[in-house]
């Protein structure tokens, strides 16, 4: 998830979060009408009880940014947003260079798999294979970059691997976070990863949606359900491709904004009846899911209730919970209406009045343990790392990108996303059709993390309704122990087809802080042991 996030965006980029999704709310009325944002907005939302807090925090804006400066900043944006990424010119592929599926079931798609392995980058020593989905009619590519299994690929299961952000490529989870086979040292080299997701697994690093990392478009994504619709259809055309993974078990992952994709893609899956391949799990890590529950959770954590040491003062706590009532009312509007003149302001509160006292401290948001490397946008300089890797032609010309340049986390995507209204959206009903449907659900933590904390995935996780619920709240919390050496990893509360998991010691990315653990977590789940043996 981006850091800092909302706290760091300027007044002129929160004046065109409130513009740009207004105008399509609005069909595409200019935002220079004689109506002020504040009259439109009354008209939209009625007599709902949050009406008078979601016009007051739309008139601060009015107050504090001058109309002319907002309708500037929404021109270059647009002008920006709508402008095609470079594609490269120094190793222009021809159609020879790359094997076509296409299916009459999805006519704008096609997916492209690029003939010469990315194998010799010497990632890992396993095949390989990399390539493009192209949505034709919107001139939409998501990059991938598939890795078979170490062990056995015909029997081992495949994992869907996703990034969040939104923005953020999936190769940092690839080689940066050790889920993948190598991680990349300061000398821009790869090194052997021993804890690998493949060691036991084919993986699939997509990046989605358009717009991050080597994923490119003329038009951007800016919600989840059209991310979700594209992703469905990538695997439905991999399985075309590759249909010897066909009887393998399929488990889509992903850390962070992910809780909001994959719940989505999940519920995406389970609703097409003809569907040619078959979903066996879903495991989300420091998810954001159900924000209105997530959001009561950064008080207690930062003011030592969630196993760490208090970081703010108690003047700060007890502005946190003076703070909170409006931020639930607001989320709750943007929950019933579910557009972005509600769910917009929502986020700006919320993220701005929970987060800026830890933000202010300078601690990490991914670890409340430490502090951010300095100079680095996101905390890491690992990350710094990736981007210089992915940049090297040789990379670039190896895996078949079309894209020149390669950013970690994509500025533009995040604030497409946030323009939406998508943050503050409710994903959770999801999780609740695919339990439904008998699919089983690992929500995992690192204890250490702050900005998609375990207190608050907990939280939402023992609230959601689903045929079990009351079975699982009843179940007691339990010790995970590892199996190679028996160590007290974490601890797990599982019922029937649905799992928590806290991991000690680690933070928002799990197998960054605990690649041991996450690999016994990963094999466990992925082999069938839902409930970590009991």
């Amino acid at each position: 998830m981006k850091s800092v996030i909302w706290s760091l965006l300027s007044l002129l980029a929160l004046s065109q979060a409130l513009t740009i999704p207004l105008l399509e709310e609005l069909q595409q009325q200019t935002f220079f009408s004689k109506k002020t944002v504040p009259q439109q907005v009354a008209e939209l939302v009625g007599t709902h009880y949050s009406k008078d807090e979601i016009i007051s925090l739309w008139k601060d804006i009015e107050l504090d940014v001058p109309r002319e400066k907002i309708q500037e900043a929404f021109d270059k944006f647009v002008k920006q947003s709508t402008a095609t990424s470079p594609v490269r010119n120094e190793f222009p592929l021809s159609q020879q260079d790359w094997v076509t599926v296409t299916n009459t079931k999805f006519d704008n798609y096609q997916l492209r798999v690029k003939k010469s392995h990315p194998e010799k980058l010497n990632i890992d020593k396993v095949k390989q294979s990399s390539g493009y989905l192209d949505i034709i009619d919107q001139d939409k590519h998501l990059f991938y970059w598939f890795f078979e299994s170490r062990n056995d690929p015909s029997t081992d299961p495949i994992i869907l691997w996703l990034n969040g952000g939104p923005g953020c490529s999936s190769i940092t989870g690839l080689l940066f976070e050790k889920i993948g086979p190598s991680y990349i040292t300061k000398e821009i080299k790869p090194e052997h990863n021993p804890y690998s997701w493949n060691n036991n697994a084919s993986v699939i690093f997509l990046e989605q949606p358009v717009g991050v990392g080597f994923s490119y478009s003329s038009k951007k994504v800016g919600d989840t359900a059209t991310a979700a619709k594209d992703t469905y259809v990538f695997l439905e055309l991999f399985f075309q491709k590759f249909p010897q993974f066909l009887t393998s078990n399929l488990h889509i992952a992903g850390e962070s904004y992910a809780g909001h994709y994959l719940p989505k893609i999940a519920s995406e899956i389970v609703s097409h009846a003809d569907k040619t391949f078959d979903l066996s799990g879903v495991m989300i890590g420091n998810g954001l899911t159900d924000p209105l529950i997530q959001y009561k959770y950064y008080q207690p954590m930062a003011c030592g209730k969630g196993g760490y040491k208090q970081v703010i003062s108690d003047e700060e706590c007890d502005e946190l919970d003076r703070v909170y009532p409006r931020c639930e009312r607001l989320t709750r509007a943007c929950y019933e209406f579910q557009n972005s003149v509600t769910c917009v302001p929502a986020t700006l509160y919320c993220d701005q009045k929970l987060l800026k006292p830890y933000t202010d401290t300078g601690l990490n948001v991914y670890d409340i343990r430490t502090m951010c490397d300095e100079g680095t946008d996101l905390c890491y300089k690992e990350l710094e790392y990736v981007e210089k890797y992915m940049n090297q032609p040789e990379v670039q010309e190896a895996v078949g990108s079309e894209v020149s340049s390669y950013k970690g986390c994509d500025d533009d995507v995040f604030l497409r996303f946030l323009y939406s209204g998508d943050g503050s959206k409710p994903f959770h009903q999801y999780i609740t059709d695919v339990l439904n449907a008998s699919i089983p659900v690992l929500i995992y933590a690192g204890d250490k993390d702050y900005i998609c904390n375990w207190l608050g995935n907990q939280a939402w996780v023992n609230e959601l309704e689903w045929n079990l619920s009351e079975e699982f709240q009843a179940t007691p919390i339990r010790p995970w122990f590892t199996l190679d050496n028996n160590d007290y990893a974490g601890n797990v509360q599982t019922y029937g087809n649905f799992s928590f998991l806290r991991v000690f010691d680690a933070g928002h990315m799990v197998p960054y802080n605990q690649p041991v653990n996450a690999l016994d977590m990963v094999v466990r789940w992925t082999h069938g042991d839902f409930s970590f043996g009991y």
